[in-house]
């Protein structure tokens, strides 16, 4: 047999092989979804997008919902429960009742910025000052998988774009001026022992 021939052969049983699937998600029972913590590794992967809205996503929604009201924050991000899925909750006023889910977000960021202190419910006790877009539009879709798009200034731009970083797998951490993450060292040692 000659070389071509034993490649040509080679290459046509790797053409055979099906690709391999990306793993599913995983699908927890909501009920026991919690607030991860930094440095858990899905704090800083990108999420992938929400495919179809059933019953266990309504359920997750829910539950995010509840933990963002009883730990007194203004967003949270399907990471911060430990899925990677590209959504998030958001209420101003940290009611459940009244918060925003959105789906598969995206955001349009204004060229003007603002440097304001922000803290996170997956990096306890740490807060920092983050420059964000003054205002931006957030599309993406709702709970029925309508389309939505929001104008957003001031404070409800600046939770968009936390909840949005959590998505990217970004963290306030990096939006940090070194200096400050240098300030933080202890707090963040101390996060790291916890986990």
């Amino acid at each position: 047999m000659t070389r071509d021939r034993a490649t040509k052969r080679h290459t046509r049983k790797e053409a055979s092989v099906p690709p391999r699937k990306a793993a599913a998600p995983p699908r927890p029972d909501p009920a026991t979804l919690d607030i991860v913590i930094w440095p858990d590794p899905v704090l800083t992967r990108p999420a992938e997008e929400v495919g179809t809205i059933d019953s266990w996503l309504l359920q997750v929604v829910e539950r995010m919902k509840q933990l963002m009201e009883s730990h007194e924050g203004v967003g949270l991000a399907a990471p911060q429960v430990g899925l990677p899925l590209r959504l998030f909750v958001m209420a101003e006023k940290a009611k459940a009742d009244q918060a925003v889910t959105v789906i598969n977000p995206v955001l349009e960021l204004d060229s003007h910025t603002e440097a304001a202190e922000e803290g996170c419910l997956s990096l306890p006790g740490i807060r920092g000052q983050v420059i964000r877009a003054k205002s931006v539009t957030l599309t993406g879709y709702d709970l029925k998988g309508d389309p939505i798009s929001m104008p957003l200034e001031g404070f409800p731009a600046r939770i968009a774009q936390h909840e949005n970083d959590h998505l990217d797998g970004v963290l306030i951490l990096s939006r940090m001026p070194p200096s400050a993450r240098i300030a933080l060292g202890k707090k963040l040692r101390e996060l790291r022992t916890r986990s």
